[in-house]
């Protein structure tokens, strides 16, 4: 066969792609494609913000084959049909991807693969999408289960054996004849994009914001990770989603040291959540432990939309709450640490449902990754694969501010009325007496709102729900 298609998915680049090197190694001309998918561009968690990178990222793809001769070819169509309108429209006899192991993409690839098997057409799956080959494969000592605790998996991960990192081909020759279409606009897919200052999508990006990270971040990161206010994360999980830069590319930059340990950690947690969320994929919409499903660990007495409103705009009362959900408005992405604090209020102080705060996030997350986001969210709502007990799980925003913002910049910079709220008064703002508040120009409950809830008195129902929910 002297032609065979690659579809990209979720590896947008041309560095380290086994799929694309096997693809050229083994025919003469390849036809790089993307199908813009009306079941994902409007699905359960469509998301302009998360699109709008993917399409930068389309652009800088194009752009890199174009230096190679070739051209990436782009077709709204449901890629089941498409691909096999476009093997006959090239006269290629297979079709080259990356392994994806989420739920909607092995149901998705599932028909893939009927229709090319109809229509005599080879399928190769290849990996590329985590550090390790295969992340389905690990199994605990006694060899017949899959992990479902973080620790033991990170240790076999750890001793896997790794392949070799590829660099990007020379020459990509496109057939001719053919129509590559062209990217669209957000617009013209009939999508609007809520972050303002959201970063670009593309492999020329990542490819800096890991130079940058390597340059100045990583020694410090072990240290420095949880620091909202000096911001020394990777910056790097948006790509990584995207596949605009490969996990398993990164790891091999990583040195030895105390922060890239750390920074390599953090890429097995995504290998871990990856590997979870394909042996159980009920988890993409209940608990992952059963004895939660279906009990009443979080409110469910339709009285929390005025809480839910709240927490999404950034006005609970709570500046480090706060700080991070506007983060989430204004860039499309959030501190991790931010995240677990605002995840921790949403499910154990408001008792909202840890779905609700799932569905927010993959609308405006540009890193929103179904199995990462998921696995992160049971996490924080204590119905996860964590084994820690539940009131192990509830943050306090001040005691959290003191750890991790303790001069308040990250609040600062995201909730701008709290800008001249004296050291002492800002992780409770509401405690100011009133001539201060005169003096600032900040009075609580116009200029900036008095807390929702009493974290307190949350703390108290949320571990009552959970003991109720288990029997106790």
């Amino acid at each position: 066969m002297a032609t065979a298609i690659v579809w990209f998915r979720r590896d947008l680049r041309v560095r380290d792609h086994p799929a694309l090197r096997a693809a050229l190694e083994l025919h003469e001309q390849v036809v790089p494609v993307f199908f813009l998918d009306e079941r994902l561009l409007h699905g359960r968690f469509a998301s302009g913000n998360r699109t709008q990178f993917m399409l930068d990222s389309l652009r800088d793809l194009d752009d890199s084959l174009r230096e190679r001769g070739g051209r990436l070819v782009v077709r709204r169509a449901r890629p089941e049909r498409g691909l096999v309108e476009l093997a006959r429209e090239t006269g290629a006899g297979a079709v080259y991807l990356s392994r994806d192991v989420t739920p909607y993409a092995r149901a998705r690839g599932g028909g893939v693969a009927q229709a090319l098997e109809g229509a005599g057409l080879e399928l190769h799956a290849l990996p590329g999408l985590s550090v390790v080959d295969d992340v389905t494969a690990l199994r605990t000592k006694s060899g017949d289960r899959p992990y479902t605790v973080f620790s033991p998996f990170h240790r076999a991960w750890a001793g896997l054996e790794r392949r070799e990192v590829l660099q990007a081909p020379r020459k990509v020759e496109l057939p001719e004849g053919i129509d590559p279409g062209a990217v669209p606009s957000l617009a013209e897919l009939g999508l609007e994009r809520d972050a303002a200052e959201q970063a670009p999508g593309g492999e020329s990006a990542a490819k800096a914001t890991l130079e940058r990270f390597l340059d100045s971040r990583v020694d410090r990161y072990a240290d420095d990770h949880d620091a909202l206010g000096a911001d020394r994360t990777s910056r790097l999980s948006p790509h990584i989603h995207f596949g605009t830069i490969s996990p398993r590319s990164i790891e091999q930059r990583l040195s030895g040291g105390k922060g890239a340990e750390a920074f390599r950690r953090q890429l097995c947690w995504r290998d871990f959540y990856h590997h979870v969320i394909y042996h159980h994929p009920h988890n993409a919409r209940e608990e992952f432990q059963q004895r939660f499903r279906g009990t009443s660990y979080y409110r469910d007495d339709g009285t929390d939309d005025d809480a839910f409103a709240a927490w999404c705009e950034g006005r609970t009362g709570y500046p480090l709450v706060d700080a991070g959900m506007r983060q989430l408005w204004r860039e499309g992405w959030m501190h991790n640490r931010a995240r677990l604090v605002v995840g921790s209020f949403l499910t154990k102080d408001l008792g909202i449902d840890w779905r609700r705060g799932e569905r927010w996030f993959m609308r405006l997350l540009i890193d929103g990754d179904e199995a990462n986001n998921n696995g992160n969210w049971q996490w924080i709502a204590s119905v996860g694969t964590d084994p820690q007990p539940y009131f192990r799980r509830i943050y306090n925003p001040k005691l959290q501010m003191e750890r991790h913002d303790p001069r308040g910049a990250y609040v600062r910079r995201h909730v701008p009325e709290l800008g001249d709220v004296p050291d002492e008064y800002l992780r409770e703002p509401w405690t100011m007496p009133e001539e201060v508040q005169r003096e600032v120009g900040c009075h609580i409950g116009d200029d900036y709102p008095a807390p929702i809830v009493d974290h307190a008195e949350a703390r108290r129902e949320a571990l009552d729900r959970y003991r109720t929910a288990l029997g106790g």
